[in-house]
């Protein structure tokens, strides 16, 4: 009886090529959900995506989005453990590192978990909208103590009040520092004269928080004075939202110079940075009558 031979089979390389061309595909569809829910807030949402994701092959990025999400959820404990992955993927991944050390200190005095953030202590993402006169950036000073600044998070609103000829952040009930004078002391004046502004935080470090100042009303007093005065393009609106505030991911200044993780919004590298905003252009108004 002669033995029947079976055909030899061997993958379709076309089929190969769709099924890669799928997949990036779905990394991609999935990513930008994951972006979007965290933009809005939605966590629980952010953090199955984000799981799915991580489904497909491990991403670094990924883990830092899953980080952030469970944070947010109060996680503390899985949040780390997320960025220790992370950072085990990319030993150069500056974010993870720095919230791995952030964590820590959350760690020790809240364990590993805590409340999730709450209802509208985000900022509102039309305030991260980058527009030429109308936003800016600022540092700030005289910040609190580590363990209580390891509590803020990029994306989180602030609240600023004029004191004592400063002007105080206040994120949550909390005190975060004073806005660095050279900016202060031009909207100080503005504010006196009735503008109102609407911040939120865009990166902090160890020893550093930038936050984003928009401006959100104009005094009739004030027509004609840009609260922001820069040396900037004219090319205005400029979304700032999958950035720093969404992924938590690098400092301001090292997204400008290497177009690194807060690049995903893909026209976030535009942003300008306090640095590119002149101390002559904060210095204060001379009136008509002083001109003259």
């Amino acid at each position: 009886m002669k033995s029947e031979t079976l055909p030899v089979t061997f993958p379709d390389v076309e089929t190969q090529a769709t099924s890669a061309v799928n997949q990036t595909r779905l990394k991609r569809q999935l990513s930008d959900q994951a972006i979007a829910q965290a933009t809005a807030a939605q966590w629980a949402e952010a953090t199955e995506t984000n799981q799915r994701l991580l489904e497909l092959g491990p991403d670094a990025e990924a883990e830092n989005r899953l980080a952030k999400a469970l944070w947010e959820l109060g996680e503390l404990g899985q949040a780390r453990e997320h960025y220790q992955t992370a950072l085990a993927l990319d030993p150069t991944n500056r974010i993870a590192e720095r919230n791995i050390d952030r964590l820590r200190i959350l760690l020790v005095d809240a364990g590993e978990k805590t409340v999730p953030a709450q209802e509208g202590s985000k900022a509102a993402v039309s305030i991260f909208v980058e527009e030429t006169g109308k936003t800016g950036f600022a540092f700030l000073t005289d910040l609190p103590h580590p363990r209580k600044l390891a509590q803020v998070n990029p994306g989180d609103a602030v609240e600023l009040a004029p004191e004592s000829g400063r002007l105080i952040a206040t994120s949550n009930g909390m005190r975060i520092g004073i806005v660095e004078p050279r900016v202060a002391a031009r909207l100080l004046k503005l504010m006196a004269d009735g503008n109102k502004y609407a911040a939120g935080v865009t990166s902090l470090g160890d020893k550093d928080v930038r936050i984003i100042i928009r401006e959100i009303y104009q005094d009739p007093r004030n027509y004609g004075k840009v609260s922001f005065p820069t040396a900037a393009k004219s090319t205005d609106l400029r979304p700032y939202t999958k950035g720093t505030l969404v992924r938590e991911e690098m400092d301001l200044e090292e997204d400008l110079e290497d177009d690194d993780e807060d690049d995903e919004i893909e026209d976030l590298d535009r942003v300008l940075p306090p640095e590119a905003t002149t101390d002559e252009a904060f210095e204060e108004e001379l009136d008509e009558a002083d001109e003259s």
